[in-house]
């Protein structure tokens, strides 16, 4: 275990060393084809070495071992390096890694594309900076009420106002927030009163996705790569917010039409579509990760075919109706201590039963959000919905709503 340990560290230390080369070559326009020269340089070094012809069996019970003693972040970091070490191990490592929906665990990147576990909550928090109108999604690495604020990177996103809309753009790098990085992964958009948004993926969310025609859609498309796995803008929820015109400070009424995922997900046996690979557009941009390239990733995008028919209907979450405390005189949900001070911002989400009586799968707590402190948010979510759903839900409701309040 100490010899695999160090291949980990050597494996890192090579890795860290491309990311330098890649920043230092100039910014991303200039230096893709470079940087993307060096991650297969690097992979390939590593493949021609004694570690890539280590004995099959030994190296899987050896991988096995790590992936389930070190099943949590901050530990989880050497799985993902030993995705890293060459081919072999890549493979070998992406299989034994279960998705998020059977292991409840966010390991790779593309786990924050993927839906969360059915009979749990993934616990994250949020962390908004007022000053640069950002906000930064952290996967919590302690479970239960208590919040600890060194939880590990997730997304970010930063506010763009326009003249008749708002945009949120939503990245996975903490400081490169533009929709034409490769780091983008998609977008929330407001309408001008902040009552009714559209999340927008960057790549299909399922197969037979269309793309939204815009001109953001045609930015994204000029680095294209790949045109197996087109980029752009695909539309993937709405979101609304209920017209207050009483001026009444009670609670917001909100509903979520999530288009990407069939009402029947949340049954039994239900699927929703799971994505399994970022487009080749985004694999250059991560050469500190070459088990995200792979010559198939085409073939392998998604777990599940299209989207179920429209007869079957599509995904609505609704907010939990508050009950009225007479004792604290306000409104009150149970988020089981996950939430500790009031604000119009707090939410649960359920499934609405809209064909049908309600059962015990809308009873289900789908997503909740809530305040812990003046800058610090918690965002608990499970099946059928991803960490980037859920983060572009919860973002909705940090935007001014003239009309609602």
């Amino acid at each position: 275990m100490t010899n695999i340990r160090s291949i980990i560290q050597d494996m890192r230390s090579r890795s860290s060393r491309v990311v330098q080369d890649r920043f230092s070559a100039g910014p991303p326009s200039s230096s893709s084809s470079s940087a993307a020269a060096a991650a297969v340089e690097v992979e390939d070094g590593m493949n021609e070495s004694c570690w890539a012809n280590m004995p099959q069996e030994l190296l899987r019970e050896v991988l096995v071992k790590i992936e389930a003693s070190e099943s949590a972040w901050p530990l989880r970091k050497n799985v993902v390096a030993c995705a890293g070490v060459c081919r072999s191990w890549r493979h070998i490592t992406k299989e034994i890694v279960k998705i998020p929906e059977l292991s409840g665990i966010l390991t790779f990147p593309i786990s924050v594309k993927q839906p969360g576990p059915r009979d749990s909550l993934i616990q994250c928090f949020i962390k908004r900076n007022r000053s640069s109108q950002t906000y930064y999604l952290y996967l919590s690495c302690t479970n239960g009420p208590a919040i600890a604020e060194d939880g590990k990177f997730l997304l970010a996103a930063r506010k763009c106002r326009r003249p008749t809309c708002t945009d949120y753009i939503i990245s996975l790098h903490a400081d490169e927030m533009s929709k034409g990085s490769s780091t983008y992964i998609g977008k929330l958009r407001s309408n001008f009163l902040g009552t009714k948004f559209t999340i927008f993926d960057g790549q299909p969310p399922h197969a037979g996705a269309k793309i939204t025609k815009s001109r953001s859609t045609r930015m994204v498309n000029s680095k294209q790569i790949s045109p197996r796995v087109p980029a752009g803008n695909y539309s993937v929820a709405h979101i609304s917010y209920e017209l207050n015109v009483l001026g009444s400070r009670g609670p917001r009424r909100m509903q979520c039409t999530v288009d990407a995922i069939p009402s029947s997900a949340i049954e039994p046996g239900g699927v929703a579509p799971t994505q399994m690979d970022f487009s080749l557009g985004n694999v250059d941009f991560f050469p500190s990760m070459p088990f995200l390239r792979s010559k198939s990733n085409h073939m392998e995008t998604f777990s599940s075919g299209p989207l179920a028919s429209q007869k079957d209907g599509v995904l609505v979450l609704k907010n939990k109706a508050p009950r009225w405390h007479e004792q604290l005189q306000c409104w009150c949900l149970n988020f089981h201590g996950r939430v500790t001070v009031a604000s119009v911002k707090n939410f649960q989400l359920v499934a609405s039963p809209e064909n049908g009586p309600s059962g015990p799968e809308h009873e289900k707590i789908i997503l909740q959000f809530g305040k812990v402190g003046k800058d610090l948010f918690t965002m608990d979510f499970r099946y059928p919905i991803s960490a980037f759903q859920a983060f572009a839900i919860c973002l909705s409701s940090f935007d001014t709503k003239i009309a609602c309040e």
